[in-house]
């Protein structure tokens, strides 16, 4: 009798047999051998004092819209040696720069209206090999994220200012004290002065009383 349905069962034997793995224990050398190399990021100087994933976004004045930096990690990163603290993020897959730049005295960052996840800041940014300013904003998966570096950057920020005006009450200190030494000086000379001209006086004056002296001491002596 003929039948109509195809014969699967020859070829659903012969690909089980093509799809079986079979270990032959050889060992297959790489055709190209590649050493390790040590990278250098630019932090090895440096702590991280904040590291959150986020997505960065910067707006365009020319097309008056925001657009998209990257996605990845930003960190504040304060340096073993100086102290200053800087924001630094990187692209999460090409590891390239999206931010850089210093978080300094008068800089502040703000919830983006509309979205407690998002926030805003101004920046003198060198991400892109020169100093451009730049509006940034950042979103963060959750409010938690967004709170803890609004509260961070705000707090790097303050510090920074407090120790400009410890350094110039330090400043006007030594300025202070340099200018009361110089006075003391400026006091002490015409001092000095007098007394030298009080001593020459009197040296000129004892010059004729001794020339009398010795005149009168000459003629005392009885020539011989």
């Amino acid at each position: 009798m003929a039948t109509n349905e195809p014969e699967h069962e020859p070829r659903d034997v012969e690909e089980a047999g093509a799809n079986e793995d079979e270990d032959t224990g050889a060992q297959v050398a790489p055709i190209v051998s590649l050493e390790e190399v040590a990278v250098t990021t630019g932090e090895e100087d440096e702590d991280a004092v904040l590291d959150l994933k986020s997505k960065l976004y910067r707006f365009d004045k020319e097309a008056n819209q925001w657009k998209e930096r990257g996605a990845g990690t930003v960190k504040l990163l304060k340096h073993k040696s100086t102290g200053k603290i800087r924001l630094v993020m990187r692209q999460s897959k090409t590891l390239k720069i999206c931010a850089n730049h210093f978080v300094t005295q008068g800089m502040s960052v703000q919830e983006h209206v509309g979205n407690e996840k998002s926030c805003v800041w101004h920046a003198r940014d060198f991400a892109d090999g020169e100093l451009k300013d730049e509006l940034f904003c950042i979103r963060f998966a959750s409010i938690e994220n967004c709170k803890a570096f609004m509260q961070k950057f705000n707090e790097v920020a303050e510090s920074e200012v407090e120790k400009e005006e410890s350094k110039d009450a330090s400043d006007t200190a030594g300025l202070l004290e340099k200018l009361t030494v110089e006075e003391t000086k400026t006091e002490e000379k015409p001092v000095e002065k007098e007394k030298t001209e009080v001593e020459a006086e009197e040296k000129k004056k004892s010059e004729p009383e001794k020339a009398d002296e010795e005149k009168k001491t000459e003629e005392a002596v009885p020539s011989t």
